[in-house]
């Protein structure tokens, strides 16, 4: 079974937290909340790259807008192949943590 690398899963549950508004701004902003790490724009779009390409995120432009100068957002959506990936990786780490209760009690050092 492959398995998500860790970039990947928090970038598909940032998008899966975002639901429709999921673009690079965004993505970078909530994975920053909830991790404490800054993703920079250049790296995020390679990344959203390679899960397109892989079948996990599906772009679609948004609207022009004036403030944007009249460029589009794109906009990314988990596909069908990508929630079924967060579900393995979340499968997966539960049988990784299984059996164990509390790692301080399980292990001390």
């Amino acid at each position: 079974m492959e398995v998500l690398s860790r970039a990947d899963e928090i970038m598909l549950l940032a998008i899966l937290r975002l639901k429709d508004n999921a673009y690079g701004v965004s993505i970078v902003k909530e994975v920053q909340q909830r991790t404490g790490k800054t993703l920079k724009l250049g790296g995020l779009w390679v990344s959203l790259d390679i899960l397109a390409k892989k079948g996990l995120v599906s772009k679609q432009m948004g609207d022009p807008t004036p403030a944007r100068g009249g460029r589009s957002k794109i906009y990314y959506t988990l596909t069908p192949s990508g929630l079924k990936a967060l579900e393995r990786v979340n499968e997966f780490n539960r049988s990784l943590w299984k059996g164990i209760r509390d790692v301080n009690q399980d292990y001390q050092i």
